[in-house]
C-alpha cells in the first residue's frame, strides 16, 4: 500500500461540508480484498481494538487497505478525543487506486492520523507490534498544542451557533469573526476595540489602584517597592498581614498572599521579583472572587479556592498533590479546566508557614494550602456564585473595568461575601485584568457553567447581525470570468466597495492587489480579510476546490453558467461532463438557506443543479417558453430571460425590462454567450437585492475591453480590419466564439483568419475538437505552441491542431508558427480593410499588451 498526494480540504469541498485529508491511496491486487490476505482482519483488531467497521454502510464492494486506512485514521482521532466522524473511500477508474478522505478538526493531528494509521496497517500486515495507547496520547497532546485553548474556544463557539464565519489567524488565539468590512476580531478574551493603552494600565498595578481609588471604587492601600528591605519596610507601614506581587503581572504569576513574617516575605520577594518590579499592598481578609464583566454588564462570578490538599494520616502532602494532579480535569496549560497544582518554592515556602514540609504527613481532615493566591492557573479551584452578587458589588465592577478602559474584564475581588456591599464589609478591588481566563466561567469546579462566550460575541455583533458581507460565488465551463467581472462592477455602481477574484487577479474597491490565476480559496480568504470589503465576488476554478475545497463556508448567491466538455477533463479523476458537474455544485450546495442559486436553465446538468440548493433559485435562459422557465415563472419564482429586444427579470405578475441596445457587452443582444453572461449577472445582482437603476447605470457603462474583462471577446479596429482577443480555451469557447462571430456584420468578401494555440493539460480529443471547430468558420488558420506545454512533448499539441484541420471545409491556408507574439504579429501583417481575426490568447495580460501596441501602431499610421 502506497499513500501520495495527501491534500487538506480546509473548507466546503467534494466530498463533504468538513475539514478533510483527501489522500491518494494505490494497493496491489492482493491489498484490493483484505479476504485475499488471510488473517489481516483479526490481527488489525487485535492491535487497534477501536478501529470500527471495515466494511463503511452502504459499500458493497470489497474492502481494500484503502478502507482500512480509512477507518483506522478516524478512529485514532476519534479515540484521542477529536470531534470527528467523517470519512470516504472512493474507487478510481485506475485499477487499485482510490481516493480516502478523512475529515480533522485541528490539521496537523489529521495528518500525524494518517501517519499513524498507515503503520497500522504495515504492524498488521507484517505481523508486528503497534503501541496504540501511545499513538493515541502522542494524537491527544498533539491536539491539545494545536487546538483553540477553552476561553478563545467558547467564543468561537458562540460565535458558531450564531453563524457568524471565523477564521484562526495564528496558530494561538488571535481570531478573526465575520468578513470584510463587517469584521472584528479578538486575541483570547480581549476585543479588537480594546486599546493598548488601556491593556498597559491593567498590568500596571499600581497605576490601576490610584485609577479606582478616584473612581470610588475600594482598594488595599499599599506602593511599589524596590528590594527586600524596602518591602518588609512596607509591610510594617502598612501592616501585617500583606500580599506582595509583581507590578506588571497576570495569571496569578508570583503572586503570593498573607504574609506575616519576614522570611515568608524574603521567599515571596523572589518570586515576584522574577516577573519585574514589585509591589507590597494590605491583605484583605475573606474569599477571593473573580467577577467578569463584558461591556457594561456583569455577566458571571467565580469564588476561588487556593490549591489544597486534605489530608489523610496516610500520604505526604508530596503524595497527595500528585493523587490530585491526578485528576483529568488538571492540565498542564489551559486546555483544560483545570491546571496542576505546582510544587515550588512558593509552595514550600506557604507549607513551612503552616509548620509542614513536602514530606510531612498531614492528619486526617486536616486542610494544607500549597498556595494563598487562588488563580486556577496556579491549581486553584472554582465554585460558580454568579447569581449571588449584590448589586453594588457589580456596579463597583463594571466601575472599575470601564475606569481602565476594558471591554472585557476580569475584576479580582476580596471581601468576606459578594452578598453584601464591598464597603460594608471591609472589602476590595485587588486587580483588574485584561484577557481574563473564562475557564472557571465555562466550567466551574462546582456549580453552575455560564454561557460567557455568548456575552462575547454578543458585544462583537448585535443580534441579528452575522458579520457577513454578501459573497457571490461564480462557476462554469465558460464566461465565468465575464460574469464575475461584470457583478462586481454591477456592486460597485452602488455603492459598494467590491473585492474581487478571478483568474487575472485580486481587485480591491478597483485596486489590484495580486496577479496570475487567483481563482482559488486562498485568494478568496484573503480578499474576506480586508477590511475595505463590502462585498465579495469569487471566480471559482474546479482547480481550486479541488486542492483545498472553497475559501468561504457558505454563499449569498452561487452562480453556475453552463457544465461543457473539455474544461481540464482527464484530471485528477474528473473523467465526466457529469464528474465535473458534481465538482462545480459544491458552491450550490454551499449557498445560504436565505440565499439564491442562479442557474442557466437551459442546461441540463446546470439545471439538475438546483435540488442540491439550500436556498432559493433563479433560472435563467434566453427562451422564456423554455419548460423549466414557464413551469419556475408559474410558480411565482425569479426566472431571467430574452424576449425581444430586452432582458426581462419576472417573479410573479411583476416585471423588469433592460434594452438589449443599452448593455454594450452584447453589441446590441447580436452576441449570444454575451446575452448569457448579461442574464447572469443580473440575476446575481437581483438576488443580492441591488437596486434597479444603479444596475441599468453599471450595465450600461460596461464595455468588453482588454482592461473590464481583458482576453473576453475584446473588439479592436487594426488598419480597418476587425481584431478579436480572446481566452477560449475549449470546444464550448469555440462554439460560441464561431456564432458570435458570424453574427457581426460582414464586409463582402471578408477574409476570416485565426490564431490558436492549445492547452497541454486537455484530452487529445479536446484538443483536436477546437481546430475541427475553427476549421469550418475560418480561411487562414495560424498554429502557435503555448509557453507552458503542461507536460506535453514539443510539438505534440501542435499535432493534434493539425489532426484536427484535417477535413477542414473552409480552411485554405495553414501556418504553424513559433512564438506566440510572432504568430500575432504576422496575422496582423496580413490583414486587409475589412478583414477579420481571432486571437485566442494564451498570455493574456502580454499579448493583450502586444495587441495594444501594434493597433497604437496602426493607428498613427493611418493617421500620417
Amino acid at each position: 500500500m502506497n499513500v501520495s498526494r495527501i491534500r487538506a480540504l480546509r473548507g466546503p469541498n467534494l466530498w463533504s461540508r468538513h475539514t478533510a485529508l483527501e489522500a491518494i491511496v494505490t494497493c496491489n491486487e492482493a491489498e484490493c480484498a483484505i479476504d485475499r490476505l488471510p488473517g489481516f482482519e483479526p490481527r488489525v483488531r487485535s492491535l487497534f481494538p477501536a478501529i470500527g467497521a471495515l466494511r463503511p454502510g452502504g459499500y458493497g464492494g470489497p474492502v481494500s487497505l484503502a478502507h482500512v486506512l480509512e477507518s483506522a485514521a478516524l478512529a485514532l482521532q476519534a479515540q484521542a478525543g477529536c470531534p470527528v466522524t467523517f470519512s470516504h473511500t472512493a474507487v478510481t477508474l485506475e485499477a487499485g487506486v482510490y481516493q480516502t478522505v478523512i475529515e480533522y478538526s485541528e490539521e496537523a493531528v489529521g495528518r500525524l492520523a494518517l501517519e499513524l494509521a498507515q503503520a497500522l496497517v504495515h504492524a498488521a500486515l507484517h505481523e508486528a507490534g503497534f503501541d496504540v495507547d501511545a499513538a493515541i496520547a502522542q494524537l491527544r497532546e498533539l491536539d491539545e498544542d494545536e487546538r483553540i485553548g477553552p476561553s478563545t474556544g467558547a467564543i468561537v463557539d458562540a460565535a458558531v451557533a450564531r453563524g457568524i464565519p471565523y477564521r484562526r489567524l495564528t496558530k494561538g488565539s488571535l481570531v478573526q469573526f465575520g468578513w470584510g468590512s463587517r469584521q472584528r476580531r479578538i486575541q483570547a478574551a480581549e476585543l479588537d476595540a480594546t486599546s493598548a493603552v488601556s491593556e498597559s494600565i491593567a498590568q500596571d498595578k499600581d497605576l490601576t489602584k490610584r485609577l479606582l481609588l478616584a473612581a470610588g471604587v475600594p482598594v488595599p492601600t499599599g506602593r511599589p517597592v524596590t528590594d527586600a528591605d524596602d518591602a518588609w519596610a512596607a509591610a510594617l507601614q502598612i501592616g501585617l498581614p500583606v500580599v506582595v506581587k509583581p507590578l506588571d503581572g497576570n495569571q496569578g504569576k508570583g503572586v503570593t498572599v498573607n504574609i506575616d513574617t519576614r522570611g515568608h516575605l524574603d521567599i515571596a520577594f523572589r518570586a515576584a521579583a522574577e516577573y519585574g518590579e514589585v509591589m507590597v499592598e494590605k491583605f484583605l481578609p475573606g474569599d477571593d472572587f473573580r467577577l467578569l464583566v463584558v461591556g457594561n454588564k456583569l455577566v458571571a462570578a467565580s469564588r476561588r479556592e487556593p490549591p489544597q490538599v486534605l489530608g489523610d494520616g496516610l500520604r505526604t502532602v508530596r503524595e497527595l498533590v500528585d493523587i490530585v494532579n491526578q485528576d483529568p480535569r488538571r492540565g498542564e496549560g489551559h486546555a483544560t479546566s483545570l491546571t496542576k497544582i505546582r510544587f515550588d518554592e512558593i509552595a514550600v515556602g506557604r507549607l513551612a508557614v503552616q509548620d509542614l514540609t513536602p514530606e510531612s504527613i498531614p492528619a486526617r481532615g486536616r486542610r494544607v494550602i500549597l498556595r494563598n493566591n487562588a488563580n486556577l492557573s496556579t491549581g486553584g479551584t472554582a465554585t460558580d456564585v454568579t447569581g449571588d452578587v449584590h448589586p453594588e458589588v457589580a456596579a463597583r465592577a463594571v466601575t472599575a473595568a470601564q475606569m481602565i478602559g476594558l471591554h472585557i474584564c476580569g475584576v479580582d475581588v476580596v471581601c468576606e461575601s459578594v452578598l453584601r456591599p464591598l464597603e460594608a464589609q471591609n472589602g476590595g478591588v485587588v486587580e483588574v485584568n485584561a484577557a481574563p481566563g473564562l475557564r472557571m466561567h465555562l466550567s466551574p469546579s462546582y456549580g453552575k457553567g455560564r454561557a460567557v462566550g455568548g456575552a462575547m460575541i454578543n458585544e462583537l455583533f448585535p443580534q441579528g447581525d452575522d458579520g457577513r458581507v454578501p459573497v457571490v460565488a461564480v462557476t462554469g465551463t465558460n464566461g465565468k470570468t465575464t460574469v464575475t467581472r461584470l457583478i462586481a462592477h454591477l456592486l460597485t455602481a452602488s455603492g459598494q466597495r467590491c473585492g474581487m477574484t478571478n483568474t487575472d487577479g485580486v481587485y480591491v474597491d478597483g485596486r489590484q492587489t495580486d496577479s496570475g490565476d487567483c481563482s482559488g480559496p486562498k485568494s478568496a480568504r484573503n480578499v474576506l480579510m480586508h477590511p475595505d470589503v463590502d462585498a465579495a465576488v469569487f471566480e471559482v476554478a474546479r482547480g481550486g476546490v479541488l486542492r483545498e475545497g472553497l475559501g468561504f463556508d457558505r454563499c449569498q448567491v452561487a452562480v453556475v453558467t453552463n457544465i461543457g466538455n473539455g474544461d481540464h477533463l482527464g484530471l485528477n479523476y474528473i473523467t465526466t461532463v457529469e464528474d465535473l458537474a458534481v465538482l462545480k455544485r459544491v458552491i450550490v450546495q454551499n449557498v445560504a438557506p436565505t440565499g439564491y442559486a442562479v442557474l442557466n436553465a437551459a442546461d441540463p446538468i446546470v439545471a439538475a443543479m438546483a435540488s442540491t440548493c439550500p436556498g432559493d433559485v433563479i433560472f435563467f435562459a434566453a427562451d422564456r417558453h423554455h419548460p423549466l422557465m414557464a413551469t419556475h415563472r408559474a410558480q411565482g419564482k425569479r426566472t431571467v430571460y430574452v424576449d425581444g429586444n430586452a432582458i426581462v427579470a419576472a417573479e410573479g405578475a411583476w416585471r423588469e425590462r433592460v434594452l438589449l441596445q443599452h448593455v454594450p457587452l452584447t453589441r446590441g443582444g447580436s452576441i449570444g454567450f454575451q446575452v448569457e453572461n448579461v442574464m447572469a449577472a443580473l440575476a446575481a445582482a437581483w438576488a443580492v437585492g441591488l437596486q434597479w437603476e444603479p444596475v441599468r447605470s453599471g450595465l450600461a457603462s460596461f464595455v468588453s475591453d482588454a482592461s473590464n474583462a481583458p482576453g473576453r471577446f475584446n473588439v479592436m479596429d487594426y488598419k480597418g480590419a476587425t481584431v478579436i482577443a480572446d481566452y477560449g480555451h475549449n470546444p464550448d469557447a469555440m462554439r460560441a466564439l464561431v456564432a458570435a462571430v458570424d453574427a457581426m456584420p460582414a464586409d463582402k468578401g471578408q477574409r476570416r483568419s485565426v490564431v490558436i494555440s492549445g492547452a497541454g493539460d486537455r484530452r487529445d480529443s479536446d484538443i483536436r475538437e477546437q481546430t475541427i471547430i475553427l476549421g469550418k468558420a475560418f480561411d487562414d488558420v495560424l498554429l502557435y505552441q503555448d509557453a507552458a506545454q503542461r507536460g506535453r512533448a514539443d510539438g505534440e499539441v501542435m499535432a493534434l491542431l493539425r489532426e484536427g484541420l484535417a477535413g477542414a471545409s473552409r480552411t485554405t491556408r495553414i501556418d504553424e508558427i513559433r512564438g506566440e507574439f510572432v504568430a500575432i504579429d504576422t496575422a496582423l501583417e496580413r490583414l486587409q480593410p475589412g478583414d477579420l481575426c481571432l486571437i485566442l490568447v494564451d498570455q493574456v495580460q502580454e499579448a493583450l499588451a502586444h495587441l495594444a501596441e501594434r493597433v497604437k501602431d496602426g493607428r498613427q499610421l493611418a493617421a500620417a
